[in-house]
């Protein structure tokens, strides 16, 4: 199960509606085994494509080496569907490459309603999972 907070659901789904109709993609870091996203961090969509999304390498190896420095993992790694339902397609199935992390897709395929959907990907095997959505952690 995924919990997080109200206000980074509102920032992954802002940024969502921001690029539409590309996809946005980021990640949302926490300490290391904590399970908690924390840490909001949008990042470029390298293939500025409605259909398809890549993380800028240069960008992801400095948020990666930051998530180092900070004693952090990506929590949630999050991207939006344009055009169709907020449930993986095989390219994001084939790209899953943190078996920890939890999968966020939003879907602005509708312009008065946001599907936002959480999963784990581990080998290839898809497992949605729920959402709670939380005020804070206290």
């Amino acid at each position: 199960m995924l919990t997080i907070e109200r206000a980074l659901v509102d920032r992954i789904v802002a940024h969502a509606r921001a690029d539409h109709p590309d996809e946005a993609c980021g990640v949302v870091a926490g300490p290391i085994g904590s399970d908690r996203p924390a840490r909001y961090v949008p990042m470029t969509n390298a293939e500025r494509s409605p259909t398809f999304y890549r993380f800028d390498s240069l960008e992801q190896l400095k948020v990666w080496r930051e998530m180092d420095d900070r004693d952090e993992e990506p929590v949630v790694i999050y991207h939006s569907h344009t055009s169709t339902e907020a449930y993986p397609s095989r390219t994001d199935i084939s790209y899953a490459s943190e078996p920890n992390a939890h999968y966020v897709l939003v879907s602005t395929r509708e312009a008065d309603e946001t599907e936002f959907r959480s999963y784990r990907i581990v080998d290839g095997e898809v497992t949605e999972e729920e959402v709670t959505v939380v005020e804070s952690y206290a």
